[in-house]
């Protein structure tokens, strides 16, 4: 396989930020459209920048098949698009659409874009083949390798990647249970997360079996949901409201040698950050190492241990010492989903990780601390059930996207100054 040079992206190193993030509460039982969803979420995040409707003319989404398209949401919102794209995508479409984004307007095809996701993830469209889902139409393309096998929602498709990982590196339910139980207590600072309640070790084991080797507590939350973030150029950044979180370096969509069955090119227990990484890193100019806090997807406990070993934040074989050795948890040494990410704040395929990881970077996570004399929040940096989940003095992020095993996206952000 061909990789890219390693400089390929530097050029555009701290040349584009995220200025605007925007969300709609995370429920079960939304009663709107997606439209509307979307548009209140966007609507926020142009708020959030200190933007006015016309000031964007560029607009990418992504859904499946479960959404409303950029230029009725435009329309909506009295914008006029000099581009727009929808695609079909899941976890891996966040970070792929800010390269895109970053793209475009490189090309001098528009000035600053919307990225948004909207879903009724629990109330309609639910994954698994249940709600109103397409679970009965024809096989064609993926399915064709995997329905026939049992592999019809995400967690039986990537089960095999889990077991095999247990298997060859020893790594225990316990040890990855530490997963959720850490986004859990993030999620006790949330105000906004779905599930507040923290759970111990014990909790996520004796949950039901939904798919070995995932009980239900290894899964995330299905909510209803929009979110919205808004990318533009540094020079224009510098007019906006908040201190922007400037993109280092970004990628997106990296795959494995076999999209259709990623099984046929192992190991199975390599996901799509093993090359994603040789991208990422050469163009950020920083390595795993530097990074202060990290958003890696959390469709299941798992996901966001075998990403965290092949972006290199770990030796391969040593996710489970790493998930369960406290290092992830608000206090430790590098946080992760700060938000209560997917497990618990609310599924919403990767954007919501990257609004809290540019909430962290402004030093302004929405937590329980209050807002003081200066207009900037006062952080107690007190971790305990209800309290702060900002990390202290955050200068670097990174955000690490999952659609499957075999096909990743990544970003790194920098606070601006």
């Amino acid at each position: 396989m061909t990789d890219l040079d390693a400089t390929t992206g530097r050029h555009l190193r701290g040349k584009y930020a995220v200025v605007g993030v925007g969300e709609t509460e995370y429920t079960r039982g939304s009663g709107m459209t997606t439209r509307a969803l979307g548009t209140h979420a966007i609507r926020a995040a142009v708020a959030d920048a200190g933007l006015k409707p016309g000031d964007i003319d560029g607009m990418l989404s992504y859904s499946a098949n479960d959404s409303t398209p950029s230029p009725a949401m435009a329309g909506d919102l009295g914008m006029r698009l000099n581009f727009y794209m929808d695609c079909i995508g899941g976890g891996s479409s966040t970070e792929a659409l800010v390269g895109i984004a970053m793209g475009v307007i490189e090309a001098g095809l528009c000035r600053t874009v919307a990225i948004f996701r909207a879903m009724n993830g629990y109330s309609q469209m639910r994954i698994g083949g249940t709600g109103r889902s397409k679970g009965r139409s024809a096989l064609s393309g993926d399915a064709l390798f995997g329905r026939a096998y049992g592999q019809i929602s995400a967690g039986q498709m990537f089960a095999p990647s889990f077991m095999r990982h247990m298997h060859e590196f020893g790594t225990t339910p316990a040890q990855v249970a530490h997963v959720k139980v850490i986004h859990s207590e993030h999620a006790s600072n949330n105000p906004k997360a779905y599930y507040r309640q923290r759970v111990a070790v014990d909790d996520v084991l004796s949950s039901r079996m939904i798919c070995k080797p995932l009980r239900l507590l290894d899964c995330c939350v299905e909510t209803d949901n929009a979110n919205c973030i808004i990318v533009t150029s540094m020079d224009r950044a510098k007019d906006c409201r908040h201190t922007p979180a400037k993109i280092l370096s970004v990628v997106g969509r990296c795959s494995k040698p076999r999209m259709d069955n990623h099984f046929q090119a192992g190991p199975i227990t390599t996901v799509a950050g093993h090359y994603a990484k040789r991208i990422l890193w050469p163009n950020a100019g920083v390595g795993p190492e530097d990074i202060q806090v990290t958003g890696s997807y959390d469709a299941f406990t798992f996901t966001t241990l075998m990403q965290l070993e092949d972006y290199g934040f770990c030796a391969k074989g040593e996710g489970g010492d790493y998930v369960s050795s406290g290092i992830m948890r608000l206090g430790g040494k590098r946080p992760n989903n700060t938000s209560g990410g997917h497990l618990c704040e609310g599924y919403t395929h990767g954007i919501a990780m990257v609004i809290e990881n540019v909430r962290q970077l402004r030093h302004d996570v929405d937590d329980s601390c209050p807002i003081g004399p200066d207009g900037k929040r006062q952080h107690s940096f007190d971790y305990s059930e209800g309290g702060c989940r900002q990390v202290r003095d955050v200068e670097l992020s990174a955000n690490l996207g999952w659609a499957t095993p075999n096909t990743g996206s990544a970003l790194v952000m920098q606070r601006g100054h």
